[in-house]
C-alpha cells in the first residue's frame, strides 16, 4: 500500500507533508508527496479577501483528490472551509502546536512606537489592531513565509504578524519580538494545527491507516468545536471570526466571536461543554454570536468587501 500525500508547494507546506509522511512511516505505510500549486500561490497581489476566501488553497488540491491522482491532502486547519464541498471530509487533525499570534522582525518591536508598520493581510489580525493599535500602520505582504520574510528585509514593514507555528516550524524563533495573548488576540480557528482531507471514495483501509497515524484525539475534539463554530457563522479566511477552544478536566471550553473591520465592535461569548458534544458546542457559540449582533457585521464586512 502506498499513500499518495498532496500539499500545496511553500516550505511550511512541505513541512507538514513530511511531517504526515514521518508519521505514516512510523505505522510502517509507505507514502509519496505530490505538490500541487493552488490559486491563491498564484495571485499574490492582491487579498485573500479579494480573491475570494472559499477554497482559495483548496480548490486544485481537490481537484486530485476527486479523481484519484492524490489519496489524501494534507493543510494548514485554519486554510479550511467551513463548508467543505459535496463528496469531501477531514478524516485526522494532527497534534496542534501553540495556536497564538507573534510578530517576527529584524529588530526589537514596541507597539506603542510612531510609525511602526506591520505586514499583514489578515482582516481578524487588522481588526484587532483598529480596537487595541490604532496607531499601527500596516500593509498587505502575502506569498509563501520566506518570501514575506524577505520582502521585510528589503523594508516593506518593520515586522510580521505571523502564527507562531509557522514561524517555529519555520525555524524563525530567533525571530520572533512579541507574543500575543491568546486570551485578547484569539487566534483563527484551527490555527496551529494541520488537516487531512480526503475525497469519499478513497478505499476505507487507507483512511483507517491515516487517521491511526495522523490524528490526536485532543486536538481534534477541540477543531470539531472551532469549525462548529466557523460553519454557522458561514465564515471564511476573509472574516474576521476568532474560536479557539482548549480541554481541562473532560470539559470542553470554546471561547470565539466576531469583531467588526474598524475594530469598533466584538462580539464574544465563552461556552462550556464536554468533550463529546464539541459540534453542538461549536453551534451555541455561533448562534449566541450571530443573534447579538454578529449577523449585522457579517452583513457590513461583506457589503464592503463587494465595494
Amino acid at each position: 500500500m502506498k499513500i499518495k500525500i498532496g500539499t500545496r508547494g511553500s516550505k511550511l507546506a512541505l513541512w507538514q507533508a513530511y511531517h504526515v509522511q514521518n508519521l505514516l512511516k512510523q505505522q510502517s505505510v509507505d507514502s509519496e508527496i505530490v505538490t500541487i500549486e493552488t490559486k491563491g500561490d498564484k495571485i499574490l497581489d492582491v487579498t485573500i479577501a479579494k480573491i475570494g476566501s472559499k477554497g482559495v488553497f483548496t480548490e486544485e488540491i481537490e481537484e486530485q483528490l476527486r479523481d484519484g491522482r492524490i489519496d489524501i491532502a494534507v493543510h494548514s486547519a485554519k486554510d479550511m472551509q467551513s463548508t467543505l464541498p459535496d463528496g469531501f471530509e477531514i478524516i485526522a487533525f494532527g497534534e496542534r502546536e501553540k495556536s497564538h499570534d507573534v510578530l517576527v522582525s529584524h529588530n526589537s518591536i514596541d507597539l506603542a512606537q510612531k510609525n511602526l508598520v506591520l505586514g499583514t493581510s489578515s482582516t481578524r489580525r487588522l481588526a484587532f489592531l483598529q480596537k487595541y493599535y490604532p496607531g499601527v500602520k500596516t500593509v498587505p505582504v502575502r506569498g509563501n513565509l520566506q518570501t514575506r520574510i524577505q520582502k521585510m528585509k528589503e523594508g516593506a514593514c518593520d515586522a510580521l504578524w505571523l502564527a507562531y507555528a509557522g514561524a517555529h516550524r519555520m525555524e524563525f524563533d530567533d525571530m520572533i519580538v512579541h507574543e500575543f495573548d491568546p486570551e485578547k488576540f484569539i487566534p483563527a480557528v484551527g490555527q496551529g494545527s494541520i488537516a487531512i482531507e480526503v475525497f469519499h471514495s478513497l478505499d476505507e483501509e487507507k483512511k483507517t491507516k491515516v487517521r491511526n497515524a495522523v490524528n490526536h484525539e485532543i486536538s481534534e475534539k477541540c477543531l470539531l468545536a472551532e469549525r462548529s463554530f466557523l460553519k454557522k457563522m458561514n465564515g471564511g479566511c476573509s472574516i474576521p471570526v476568532f474560536g479557539l477552544a482548549n480541554i481541562e478536566n473532560d470539559v470542553l471550553t470554546l471561547k470565539g466571536g466576531i469583531i467588526s473591520l474598524d475594530g469598533q465592535t466584538i462580539i464574544e461569548k465563552t461556552c462550556c461543554s464536554t468533550t463529546n458534544a464539541a459540534l453542538k458546542v461549536g453551534e451555541t457559540l455561533g448562534e449566541y454570536v450571530l443573534e447579538n449582533g454578529g449577523q449585522k457585521i457579517l452583513e457590513d464586512i461583506r457589503k464592503h468587501q463587494s465595494d
